[in-house]
Order: C-alpha cells, then sequence, then structure tokens
C-alpha cells in the first residue's frame, strides 16, 4: 500500500464510519461499533505515518490545484504527524465512553450524534496532515460547523444559546483575522506551502510582523486566548463526550496544533526570534495560564472548572509557540500529547460522575470517592499528569516549557510556569479531597455503567505509564524544530 493512499484511507475512514453509522441507525449496538472499529483504522494508519516520519518517509498527495501556487495538498510533518496520533487514538476510547454515556444519560438523538463526532475526527485528521495553509483553514471550518451540532445537541435554550456562541466567535475570528492573514501571506511569498524554518524570511516586511502574529493567535479562535474565550466554558452545556471532543481529541487541540504549524512552518522560529515580534504574546499567554487558572478556583461546576483549566493548558502551548527557541516548541509540541491524555481522563470522569450519580458539583462529591473508587483514581492521575508531576507524562512537556523559557533568559515565564502549576494542584485535586474526606449526609442512589469508568481508568494508567515510555514520542518531537 502506498504512502499516498494510506493517507486518503485514513482521511476517508471517519467519513466512511459516519456513513454506517447512518445506514445502521436502527440497530444501536452495531451503529455504535463503527467508532470503534473507525478509530481501530485510523489508529494502526496514524501509527504506520508516526513510524515512518522516523525513518524519514514522505507520506504525500495532491489531489487538485486550488490557483497559483496552492494546490489542495496533504502533506504530513512531524508534527502533524503527533496530533494524528493524539486524534485517532483517543478517538477509540471517545467512542467506548460515548456508549456508556449517551446510553446511561438517556441522550436523544444518538446517531446524529455519533455521526457529526467521525465527520469531526476526520476534519482532525485532515487539519493534522494537510500540506498548506489554505487546506489546514478548509478542514479547520468544517471542524467547527460538524462540531456545532454536538454543542447544541441538547436542543434546549441554554445548550441553543450556547451553540449560536460557539459559532459566532469561531467562525467570525477565521474570517475576520485568519482568513485575511492567509491572504497576506500568499501576496508577500506566493505560495502556502508548509516549510521547515518558515516562508516569510526576507520576504515578509519585518515592521508587520507582530501584526500578522496578532492576526494569526486572535484569528485561530479554537486556540481559546483570552479574551478570544467565552466559547469554551459556554460549550460546556453539551453531553460530556462533547466535551472531550473539544478539550482533548479535536477541537482546542486543532487550534492550538494550527497556531504552532504557523509559527514552525510558515513564520519560523528563528525569523521570529530575529524580529522580537512575539515577545507581546509571551505575556498575554501568561496572562491567560494565571487568570483561567484562578477563575478555575471559583468554579463549582466540575466541568466548568475544567474547562478553565483547559484555557489554562492551551495557552502553555502558545506559550512555547511565542517563546520560539527550540525547546519551548519541543515543549509545545509535547504537550499537545500529554494534555491531550490527562485532560481527556479528567472530562471522562466528570461525566463518569454525572451518569453515576448525577452529580455536577464539586462541592457535592462528598463521600463519593469511597463509592466510585476506580472513577476517582482516574482522575487523579490524569490530574497529577495535568499538573506536572513525575513520573507522570504531563512533568516531560513542563520541563520542556520551563528550559525553553530559561533558554530565552524570560526567568519571569518560568515562575509564572510554577505558580501555575501550584494553582493547578489546588483547583484539580480539590474534588478527590472532597470525595474521600467529607461525609455525605444524604446516601443517594447510583446508577452503574461500566463504559464509562474504564475508558478513564485506561487513560489515567495511560498517563503513568506513558512517562517511561516517552522515547518513543520524542523523535517527532525533536524533528519538529531541528
Amino acid at each position: 500500500m502506498s504512502n499516498s493512499f494510506l493517507l486518503l484511507l485514513g482521511i476517508a475512514t471517519p467519513l466512511i464510519a459516519a456513513l454506517f453509522s447512518y445506514l445502521t441507525r436502527y440497530n444501536n449496538n452495531l451503529r455504535d461499533s463503527f467508532g470503534i472499529i473507525g478509530g481501530i483504522v485510523t489508529l494502526i494508519i496514524s501509527l504506520r505515518v508516526f513510524h515512518g516520519i522516523q525513518s524519514n518517509e514522505i507520506f504525500e498527495i495532491t489531489l487538485f490545484n486550488l490557483f497559483e501556487g496552492v494546490d489542495f495538498t496533504f502533506r504530513v510533518t512531524p508534527l502533524g504527524s503527533i496530533f494524528s496520533l493524539v486524534a485517532s487514538s483517543l478517538w477509540i476510547m471517545a467512542s467506548i465512553y460515548t456508549i456508556g454515556y449517551m446510553r446511561g444519560a438517556g441522550e436523544k438523538n444518538q446517531t446524529r450524534f455519533v455521526i457529526f463526532y467521525s465527520i469531526a475526527i476526520h476534519a482532525a485528521l485532515s487539519i493534522a496532515w494537510s500540506g498548506n495553509l489554505l487546506v489546514l483553514f478548509i478542514f479547520y471550518e468544517i471542524l467547527t460547523f460538524s462540531t456545532f451540532p454536538l454543542v447544541g445537541h441538547k436542543q434546549n435554550s441554554e445548550s441553543q444559546s450556547a451553540g449560536r456562541l460557539y459559532l459566532s466567535i469561531l467562525v467570525g475570528t477565521s474570517l475576520i483575522f485568519f482568513l485575511p492573514a492567509i491572504f497576506w501571506i500568499w501576496l508577500e511569498t506566493g505560495t502556502l506551502n508548509f516549510q521547515d524554518g518558515g516562508i516569510l524570511i526576507n520576504k515578509f516586511p519585518i515592521e508587520y510582523m507582530s501584526f500578522l502574529i496578532a492576526l494569526l493567535v486572535f484569528g485561530i479562535g479554537k486556540a481559546a486566548i483570552m479574551p478570544i474565550h467565552r466559547w469554551l466554558p459556554a460549550a460546556m452545556v453539551a453531553p460530556t463526550p462533547v466535551s472531550a471532543l473539544l478539550h482533548a481529541v479535536a477541537v482546542v487541540k486543532a487550534g492550538v496544533f494550527s497556531f504552532l504549524v504557523v509559527i514552525v512552518y510558515i513564520v519560523g522560529p528563528d525569523y521570529l526570534l530575529q524580529t522580537n515580534s512575539s515577545d507581546w504574546l509571551v505575556w498575554l499567554a501568561c496572562f491567560t495560564i494565571m487568570a483561567s487558572s484562578i477563575i478555575a478556583i471559583t468554579k463549582d461546576d466540575l466541568k466548568a472548572r475544567l474547562a478553565y483549566s483547559t484555557i489554562s493548558q492551551l495557552s502553555y502551548i502558545i506559550l512555547g509557540a511565542a517563546l520560539a527557541s527550540s525547546l519551548a516548541i519541543k515543549g509545545a509540541s509535547f504537550h499537545i500529547i500529554t494534555h491531550a491524555l490527562g485532560k481527556i481522563t479528567l472530562f471522562f470522569c466528570a461525566g463518569a460522575i454525572y451518569v453515576t450519580a448525577h452529580i455536577k458539583k464539586v462541592s457535592e462529591l462528598k463521600g463519593l470517592g469511597f463509592k466510585l473508587p476506580l472513577i476517582f483514581v482516574a482522575y487523579t492521575l490524569g490530574a497529577l499528569s495535568i499538573i506536572g508531576v513525575p513520573p507522570f507524562i504531563g512533568s516531560w512537556s513542563k520541563f520542556y516549557l520551563i528550559m525553553g523559557s530559561l533558554e530565552r533568559e524570560f526567568i519571569f515565564v518560568a515562575i509564572i510556569l510554577g505558580v501555575s502549576s501550584l494553582l493547578n494542584i489546588y483547583y484539580l485535586l480539590q474534588p478527590v479531597v472532597i470525595g474521600f474526606t467529607q461525609t455525605r449526609k444524604k446516601e443517594i442512589k447510583l446508577i452503574k455503567s461500566p463504559l464509562t469508568v474504564w475508558p478513564p481508568v485506561i487513560t489515567g494508567i495511560g498517563c503513568l505509564i506513558l512517562f517511561f515510555y516517552s522515547d518513543y514520542f520524542i523523535h517527532n518531537v525533536n524533528r519538529v524544530i531541528t
């Protein structure tokens, strides 16, 4: 099987899964199996691509010409191989979890849900393997529109309001800021193709670089940098599998991945360092990290707390890209992996608690730790990884980011990262402390749902085990910037 055909198969598999989910809509078990099957197939392909990149293989296919200097091309970069591996592997766990959650919570319109879920994975993989900035933009928009029905799935006034906010912010920012930035780059360079070291050096005027960076970071609204972040907490009204998709598998990861791609393969880290045009973004990312962490502490709703945690963690990746040093960009690339695994674990656990005990508030978790030990242990493992405690995989990316800030002599940034981790300890571990140390006066009836328990247990254990196998990812991480 040629590498070109492999790419097409990987991109098409989620669409095929969506089609068969629709055709088997009257058989719930068969319908729901296609998400799992699709996840397995795309994981196998993503692993082959990931290993191929390590061996310097080329994965590229051009379908047709769009206009002068720009083709409809897919070409896998080392950074793209990382994102596709994350999206495909977590799709399997998310599909299993979705079955348990949607049935346990008695959600309606489950066929529509799994169809759009699969289309969103298709868009995420297409973004990961895009060969130029315009192709990335096309699938960035497809990802927005395919997740819109998921955000508004409940079809009540609250979810519809959240859906409108979600669509207006993400589409508005991409059309007002992102698309003009792409057009500007093309006018100055005559191409939009991704290239090691970037394409702007000696072609884009230095005096306008800061403005271009602003257009890009605010135009890629899925990165949720403040103040382009309100859509993310609002979208928490959606079912928890959607929250997992938004925060770990596809949406926000597509945002920070897209910005990182622009810095590495369009702007060029060396050119960014020469112009110092992203130093202002370093401080905005630091502000977002601290402000969202402080807001997270005030949230009693567990999913809202995790949403603001995500905003903070995404800015770790924006920070790494803005610092533009070798170690910082490696840390940002690795954080795509570590945050995805840790955060999907936390959202899985939040959903499992809701399905099992119908509890959403942190203050109402009293006494549940011993009643739901697997869920709370899995939550603890995911939280420790997000915090960055060794021996959990999240500690590696934070180590690289701190070293990257010191490499740029931004000592205050390293301090911010340390303080942020202390705040993480408070707001992420407080639910565990309440669950195990406080007693409940009134007993509640628990509804067992094994399919919502085992996925977070597996991903939580993964946060621990993969710490010792980080070398598996390091080779491709190191190749993002050489």
